[in-house]
């Protein structure tokens, strides 16, 4: 079995928490729980004919009040950038918390998702900003925690880039 270290980062409140939660224990909830520090689960999948054990660091949300501690990211072999849609700002955390893993662990995998695909409506992230983004060369998925979509595609996705290495 392999065990790989994923770390979930991204600006306070972008639902890394009920991401992990929606893909591991297929629940959601409205009720908002702030981390403190960083929560781990973990979760076994089969990929590609090998057992593939993620232990799913979700660490707290960067604000104006607080860094993440890059310490937590020692040993990562990917990272789930998560962004909200609806909030354009958080777009511009995942990238300066990309640049600062990056510093502190070198390049490792990583996937950005665009969370709360079940507001599209109300997002302040543009559709053309998506695309460009993936015709860099990002890899991209739109998620919902609150319905499910393309929660557990955003983990296969990071899976999948892990064993290329």
């Amino acid at each position: 079995m392999i065990k790989k270290k994923i770390c979930m980062l991204g600006a306070f409140a972008v639902g890394k928490t009920s991401l992990v939660q929606r893909y591991v224990k297929s629940i959601f909830s409205d009720k908002y729980l702030t981390t403190v520090g960083v929560k781990i689960d973990k979760k076994t999948l089969e990929f590609n004919n090998q057992q593939i054990e993620m232990l799913l660091w979700d660490i707290y949300g960067e604000d104006e009040f607080q860094r993440v501690n890059t310490s937590y990211l020692r040993g990562t072999s990917g990272v789930l950038l998560v962004i909200d849609g609806t909030r354009k700002v958080t777009l511009d955390t995942a990238f300066i918390l990309k640049q600062r893993t990056e510093e502190a662990i070198g390049k490792v995998p990583f996937v950005l998702v665009f969370n709360k695909v079940d507001l599209e409506k109300e997002w302040e992230i543009e559709e053309s900003t998506i695309k460009n983004l993936s015709q860099e060369g990002f890899t991209i998925v739109k998620t919902s925690a609150k319905t499910g979509d393309g929660v557990e595609k955003a983990f296969l996705l990071l899976a999948e880039k892990l064993l290329e290495e």
